[in-house]
This record gives structure tokens, sequence and C-alpha cells, in this order.
């Protein structure tokens, strides 16, 4: 059993997907991805239960382990421009197994991400429909829940119906939304630091932090979930005009003007209103109606419920394409790879993932999702550190015009040491609901993708 075997790069264009997008697409890409859940509700609550008004160094924290995470990913970008993200690149650098584990954990990071979002976005719609006298039916108005009379949620399933048929269209057009909604976002951001900094009271800083060193690195943890979806960026290669260049630049981009908002809305949001008090689903909106600007709260709670748009349609978009790229390889039904004739998109791929993120979102509640979504994420990104330190005994050093990560083997090796930190910082109910997710992507490794594996058919023809 060759459970290491290892496959040639194959140049990007291959695929039959239209190579349209440009920097720009990218960054708006990840920022589409990144900014959402994180600045719109996880803020207050990790404010309020762990970090105090230092959840900015929480930010700056986990904005670390995110730059030297996507360092990572850049290199690899420009130099494996591979469909396919962490898997392609694992694949490439470690072989078939461990690229199957970066795989699963991939699926895992944004099959739970694209539910949590849908699910924290049905919170919004439910709440704004409140305010306007209008109650959905109890056993449709929540994940699955005996007690409280709930069974599905859906609003989260309808928006998945939606954000599925979407993206199923031309990438162009799929991601023109997107686009729309981030100009959205930024103007409601915008609106919240011009407004919000005449009421910051710098008294409300103090203590700085109340839950000292621990609480930051436990918020830290808990908001690495807001700088999610950076890596959606590298899943686009196959419909970028020129990869080497622009996938580095998306990321990096994306990761930087990300960072740069969270830490500025988080110190004014706690600026306003005691960290105490920061309890809620909607903190942004909340600290506006804290100061007397009800309408202005009201704005920003619009605002959010069309910007998580552009969260689903970003991770819905890299799911598809990273079932598309795993299918292709024969680790996953070959049906996935299927190229749609019209719109030139991986439509298949993309309903399956539309159908497996509508069970989720509609029947698991948003706490169970989230920290499973981070302990996912943190467990690729630790392969893809481990995969640069191998990079150049497997292809060479870089080329010139090739992006490489500075101070050699120094920062992979600290992003190792970062990501362990805060995977350590997890409940042990994560931890044993991580180890049988674990145990159900090795099932159908061994159980459908190792005898179907591209890789093992072409051993065959040349036996």
């Amino acid at each position: 059993m060759d459970l290491f075997r290892k496959k040639a790069i194959m140049p990007t264009g291959t695929s039959g997907m239209k190579k349209e997008l440009k920097t720009k697409d990218l960054i708006f890409l990840g920022i589409g991805a990144i900014i959402g859940t994180g600045i719109f509700v996880v803020t207050g609550e990790a404010a309020q239960a762990y970090a105090g008004p230092a959840l900015s160094l929480s930010f700056l924290l986990a904005a670390v382990v995110v730059v030297l995470s996507g360092l990572c990913f850049a290199e690899f970008a420009s130099r494996v421009p591979a469909l396919g993200g962490p898997y392609a690149y694992m694949y490439i650098v470690f072989g078939e197994f461990i690229a199957w584990l970066a795989g699963w954990f991939l699926i895992l990071e944004f099959m739970l991400a694209v539910s949590s979002v849908a699910s924290g976005w049905s919170g919004y719609v439910r709440g704004f429909l409140t305010s306007l006298d209008i109650q959905l039916p109890q056993f449709l108005s929540g994940a699955y829940n005996s007690q409280n009379g709930t069974y599905v949620d859906l609003i989260a399933v309808l928006v998945l119906i939606f954000v599925t048929w979407w993206v199923s269209l031309e990438a162009k057009k799929a991601l023109r939304l997107n686009n729309l909604m981030v100009y959205v976002k930024f103007a409601i951001i915008a609106l919240f630091i011009i407004l919000g900094v005449f009421f910051v009271k710098p008294e409300n800083w103090v203590p700085f932090m109340p839950m000292g060193v621990s609480g930051v690195i436990d918020g830290a943890a808990l908001v690495f979930f807001a700088f999610l979806g950076f890596d959606a960026v590298a899943m686009a290669a196959e419909e970028v005009k020129n990869p080497q260049k622009d996938i580095p630049r998306g990321i990096i981009g994306s990761i930087a003007i990300a960072t740069v908002l969270y830490i500025i809305v988080t110190l004014i949001l706690t600026g306003i209103v005691p960290f105490t008090e920061l309890g809620v689903q909607d903190p942004v909106a909340f600290a506006m109606r804290y100061v007397g600007h009800g309408v202005v709260g009201s704005i920003i709670s619009v605002g959010a419920i069309l910007t998580l748009l552009s969260v689903t349609i970003a991770m819905m978009y890299s799911l598809a394409r990273l079932l598309f790229a795993i299918s292709k390889d024969g680790l996953l039904p070959k049906k996935m790879g299927l190229i749609d004739s019209k719109h030139r998109t991986p439509k298949n791929a993309t309903i399956a993932a539309g159908v497996v993120a509508m069970f989720f979102a509609g029947i698991f509640p948003l706490s169970i999702l989230a920290e499973l979504t981070n302990i996912a994420a943190l467990s690729h990104l630790l392969l893809m550190a481990f995969g640069i330190l191998r990079l150049n005994k497997v292809i060479g050093p870089a080329k010139p015009g090739e992006f490489k990560v500075p101070f050699g083997p120094i920062l992979p090796i600290l992003s190792i040491i970062f990501s362990i930190v805060l995977m350590l910082r997890f409940q042990a109910i994560t931890w044993i609901v991580y180890g049988i997710a674990i145990v159900i992507g090795l099932i159908i490794y061994f159980g459908y993708g190792y005898q179907h594996s591209v890789l093992v058919l072409e051993q065959k023809e040349n036996e």
C-alpha cells in the first residue's frame, strides 16, 4: 500500500474553466470571505467572556498566526499554482494520504464555515422579522432542539439554496455580487468608525486586560474564526489570469485589510460600550443603540444581513472548487469533477457542497460549529507550514519572480508553534468531535479514495 504516492504539478488552465480573475477580484474574494461573522457577531462575545478591551490584542495575535500561514499560502500559490489549494500542494510535497487529510480538513472548514455563517445570517434575519412583528412557526425557526420546539432553521436553508444557485453561475458573475457586498460592508464599517469614534470613553478601556494574558490567548483562539476565508483565494487558481503574482497579492492584501479593520472596530467598540455589556449577537449595531443612535444601529443590522451573503458566497465558491479538485484525482466520485457546458463551472460539486451545508446549517446550532471550524482550519495550516519546510527539496529553490516566505525556515516554524498553541485552547468536547471527524475522513479515503485514485488507474495502465 503506497500512501505517499505523489503527482506531478499540473499547469493551470487544463480544467476548462474560464481564466478571467485579477488581483482585485481575489482581494475582494478574500475580504468577502473574511470580514463578516467575526466583525459583526464574534467581537461582542469574545470581549465580554475572554479578553475585554484587550480583544484588539487577541485579534493581533490571531492575525500574526494568519499572516504566517498566509505567507506559506502565498509561496505555494506562486510556485505551485494548482487548483485545490492546500490539498494540491500537499499532494505534490508529501503525497496522497497527507493530501487527503489536508483536503478533508479544508472540506470541514469550508462546510462548517458556510453553515455557521448561514446560521448567523438566519439569526439576524429572524431578529429583523421580529421587529416587524413577523414570526416563523417555532419548529422552523432554529436548529434542532426538541426542548425548545425547533427542528429546522428554514431561513439558513433558504439562503444556502440561493447561494448554491448563484455560485453555480460563471465565476465572474458569481463574484460580482460578492464584490458589491464588500462595498456595502466597507460602507457600514466606515459609518461605525466615523460616528463611533466621537463616543469613545477611554475609561471603558480600564482595566485593559481584565482576564490577563490567558484571556487574550483564549480570545485569539475564538476570534481566529474571524479570519477564516483568506485561503479561499488559493482555490481560484484555475480561474486567475496570472496566478503566480495575483494569488499572493490577493492573500496578503485581504489579510492586511481585514486585520486593520478588526483592530480599529474592536478598539472603538470597547471604547463605546463597557465590555461586560457586550455579550450580544449584534455588538456593532448594539453599540450604536447604546449611545442613542438607533437608526444607525438598524442600518448596520440591515447591512450585516446583506453583507453576510458575501461570506457564504465566497466560502461556497471555495468549497465547490475544492470538491471539484479532489474528484478530478479520483478521491471523491468523478461526477463532482464535471464542468457545466453552459457556465463552465463545477455545477455538480457546487450542488453537493450546497446540500451538505444546508443539512448542517439547518440542524446544528452555531455554538457547535464554530470551534470545530477553527480546529479543522488550524490543522491544515499546520500541514501547510510543514509543507513549506519541505518544498525546496521537492521542486527546488524559488525561481525569479516567484514569491518566497522571508527569513528561511523561521517563519514557517513559528506558524507551527502558534497554531499548536491556539489548538490547545479548545475544549475537550471539540477534540472529541474532531477525532470523530478524522475517523470519518479515514473511512472515506480507505473505503473509496485509495482504490479510485487516478494514480492507481495510471499505474494499472502502465503495468
